[in-house]
């Protein structure tokens, strides 16, 4: 291929005495370049040339121009002359109104965010990154965007039908009336016909409380959930009437790993591995004639001295041996939260250097950009999904509706 002959004289290059003076060059020339651009699109929107005669009836003229700051990818912050007209209905589609930089460096400030960065190691990052100087309010300006995208993913309509929801809490420190105060953000995730998970959404309230689960509940059957085949909670008091005031169908399941832990939080350290071992025997039975036959022998062994660490099985029983309803593969799905505790682990790790924040929105800003790091990564079926899939087609039959 031929080499392309430059349009600039042999000598035009040799005025410029550094990297700078040729940068600077660059930038004159590209202001001019997108002013003249600008003005182009004037006489486009007007319907005629300055100083035309065609525009001395046209009920609109130009009024002058105004200084607007804009960041570049390559060339940092520059001032360009926008014009503007007596009407002030001149929307500039080059520079669009309110767009103050690239859309590139927008990304990369919420990519930052969405990974935990505070403004300030941001504006360190994009002044390294970029050389461009973004103060910590256009950063929170910036990130302040992602609100509207809150807004219209948590109104989205949602499938008719869920297999199985996991519900749980993450507590955070929000700052409110001056002082911080620990505020719960309501999750709740969805197992889809598909065999793939979903987030349905995330809730903010002051404590977690049965009657705020209900709000939630409410909220997904008017985002078009008409059943729920099974749900998966903490042992919260007045949860499952909670669930069966909206979905009365649904079958509850209590999480047995949140039950050892509230079991083991009663039982002394010497004695907590024997007890560990013959509580195993009654959440690994093969079936719940055996689970209720090893929960009398755990109550005779230990009741005496653990009485609260036993009494809450026997209160909360039905609930809790749900899963020996079903086959292995069922169980292994439904007997835990585990699903949505992984995700509020991941929302710490992606959150980790926010410990605290300044109000309701930065919190919910923070906790959605690392719900979608998670579930961009659930990408794939669950596992033996085929077999799990016929399990409940043969269990709930026209329920699932495929």
């Amino acid at each position: 291929m031929d080499k392309e002959q430059s349009n600039f004289p042999k000598d035009f290059f040799k005025q410029f005495k550094s990297k700078e003076d040729f940068q600077s060059f660059f930038s004159s020339l590209y202001k001019e370049g997108v002013e003249e651009m600008l003005k182009a699109e004037m006489d486009e929107h007007l319907g005629y040339e300055k100083h035309s005669a065609e525009g001395r009836n046209s009920g609109n003229s130009r009024n002058g121009s105004y200084p607007k700051k804009v960041k570049t990818e390559s060339l940092g912050d520059m001032v360009l002359n926008i014009p503007r007209d007596r009407k002030s209905d001149f929307e500039p589609q080059l520079i669009p109104k309110g767009q103050r930089m690239s859309d590139k460096l927008e990304e990369a400030i919420i990519g930052m965010y969405s990974r935990g960065m505070t403004t300030s190691d941001i504006s360190e990052q994009v002044k390294e990154a970029y050389g461009v100087d973004v103060s910590e309010g256009t950063i929170s300006n910036v990130t302040n965007k992602i609100i509207e995208h809150v807004k219209e993913w948590q109104n989205r309509p949602l499938e008719q039908v869920y297999f199985t929801v996991w519900m749980d809490g993450i507590v955070l420190k929000v700052k409110q009336n001056g002082k911080y105060i620990n505020k719960c953000i309501y999750l709740v995730i969805g197992l889809k016909k598909d065999g793939i998970k979903e987030i349905l959404g995330m809730w903010m309230a002051e404590t977690e409380s049965a009657s705020f689960w209900m709000s939630v509940l409410t909220d997904l059957k008017a985002r078009g959930v008409e059943d729920i085949l099974i749900a998966c909670t903490d042992n919260l008091k007045g949860f499952t009437d909670a669930i069966k005031g909206v979905f009365p169908d649904t079958v509850t399941q209590l999480c047995i790993v949140h039950q050892i832990r509230n079991s083991c939080k009663y039982v002394v350290w010497k004695d907590r591995k024997s007890f560990c071992a013959d509580l195993k025997e009654v959440y690994a039975a093969p079936n719940r004639d055996a689970a209720e036959h090893a929960l009398t022998g755990l109550s005779d062994k230990w009741e005496h001295k653990y009485k609260h660490a036993i009494s809450s099985w026997k209160t909360n029983w039905d609930n809790l041996t749900n899963y020996f309803d079903y086959p292995l593969e069922l169980r292994k799905i439904i007997y835990t939260t585990n699903t949505i505790e992984n995700v509020n682990r991941g929302i710490r790790k992606y959150i980790k250097t926010k410990v605290q924040f300044t109000d309701d929105m930065s919190a919910q800003k923070a906790v959605y950009l690392a719900l979608m790091n998670i579930e961009r990564k659930w990408n794939a079926t669950m596992h033996n999904w085929g077999l799990v899939l016929h399990q409940f087609l043969t269990i709930f039959e026209s329920r699932c509706r495929l």
